[in-house]
């Protein structure tokens, strides 16, 4: 899978299908089930990069009486998401192996769909990067092994800015050096889709605020810090300093306009970095640099929304044993390394961040690796498709200017807490 696909296809969309609230651990028979080795199904989205299969073959060419086969979904996350809800409830034991971005996890173990990882499915996450591991866990309990990552990195005209700003106050005082070259001064991604979830989440956990409670039973949008956090960007379109139009901006637009020159701050995902470098349509090519998202004026860089997949074991399969060392075998230094190499996936392994080889290779490595170990999961929640519904509706109408931001942060805290069950 490509970065962008993993970016957009796998992060930064969700399906429509509100989760579940029953227990995790559904089907008891289910979960003590298969318990035995044999071939497996490994299912996922589109393989755009071609990262998978050669992974695949390494496996198979080592596992001859446990093959893995690979069977891919669309490109389209929400459509992932439906094709594997669809499989679950029918109990398909085909689906052995599923790939799950890391805001479906906590749905899936909620209904019983996901094996936990403990006793003799217990995996060593200790040299993964900590929020990757934390956006896989529900109820204490981790439910998929992360196998890629991504966190949100800050874009900026070093030619125009050579230092580039810690802070949101720090970047918005720039942006007079914007106007003085006939840019726009900061975007992100803004329109009402799962994109906006991310950046306005990024704001609020930024500015010390909070969407739910540790427990995820709880609204925790009634604050001064989630004021402060959705405020900034609010005061950004009202000011200028965010222009109209990036109410429009997906991952790509934002893009675009930065390429063009007509950007001078940009917040996106890793995958921005080899195209502003190597398409031939940039402008920005030998100008630009790349920084860890600002932060609140602490000294500590932005919270990043963490981005990323991971690999669950149905508790359908029949070979819970072959799928749980084929979960190792994801998580492996080679397999996570290839999959850095040929397909700049962002690694889960902490290690490889610091690899002088790949950062030669990867110069943002650094950066991502800054943004990822300060990245805060979406909520973590069963209900993670009406919560991210509200919080879309309601920053949108904030940031369009049609509700006062009082007015849009006291309308989220409602609907989300009505999303999670009211109280």
């Amino acid at each position: 899978m490509s970065v962008l696909a993993l970016a957009v296809s796998g992060v930064l969309v969700v399906g429509a299908c509100g989760g579940g609230g029953e227990e995790a651990g559904g089907s008891g028979d289910a979960a003590a089930a298969g318990n035995s080795t044999g071939p497996i199904t490994y299912v996922q989205g589109k393989d755009n990069s071609g990262i998978v299969q050669p992974a695949i073959d390494k496996w198979n060419a080592e596992h001859p009486d446990q093959k893995v086969t690979l069977k891919e979904q669309t490109d389209q996350a929400d459509q992932q998401h439906d094709d594997l809800v669809q499989n679950f409830q029918a109990e398909n034991a085909d689906y052995d192996v599923v790939s799950v971005d890391n805001i479906w996890t906590s749905e899936f173990a909620a209904k019983g769909w996901l094996q936990p990882l403990t006793g003799e499915y217990e995996l060593d996450q200790s040299a993964l990067l900590e929020p990757t591991v934390n956006a896989e866990t529900y109820n204490d309990t981790l439910y998929a092994a992360p196998t890629t990552s991504d966190g949100g990195l800050l874009y900026y005209r070093k030619d125009l800015v050579p230092t580039p700003p810690t802070s949101w106050e720090e970047m918005m005082g720039m942006c007079d050096i914007a106007t003085q070259n006939g840019m726009d001064c900061y975007a992100g991604q803004y329109a009402q889709y799962e994109g906006l979830t991310v950046n306005v989440a990024e704001a609020i956990n930024t500015a010390g605020g909070s969407i739910l409670s540790e427990d995820g039973k709880t609204a925790t949008l009634d604050t001064p810090e989630a004021k402060a956090g959705l405020d900034a960007l609010v005061k950004g379109f009202q000011d200028g300093s965010i222009p109209k139009q990036a109410t429009t901006y997906q991952e790509e637009q934002g893009r675009q306009s930065f390429q063009d020159g007509k950007l001078l701050f940009l917040r996106n995902w890793p995958y921005v970095y080899s195209l502003a470098k190597t398409d031939g349509s940039s402008t920005v090519k030998d100008t630009f640099g790349v920084a860890p998202l600002p932060g609140s004026g602490d000294g500590q860089p932005g919270a990043s929304s963490l981005g990323g997949h991971a690999a669950g074991i149905s508790v359908y399969s029949d070979h819970k044993k072959t799928a749980f060392e084929f979960l190792k075998f994801l998580q492996s230094e080679e397999i996570q390394r290839d999959w850095l190499t040929q397909g700049s996936a962002a690694p889960v392994l902490e290690a490889l961040y610091d690899d002088p080889a790949l950062v030669e290779q990867f110069p943002y490595l650094p950066q991502l690796k800054t943004s990822i170990s300060n990245a805060v999961p979406r909520p973590v929640t069963p209900f993670y498709p009406a919560v991210t519904k509200a919080i879309q509706d309601n920053a949108f109408s904030a940031l369009s200017g049609s509700k006062p931001t009082d007015t849009a942060l006291a309308d989220m805290q409602a609907a989300v807490q009505n999303a999670i069950g009211g109280k």
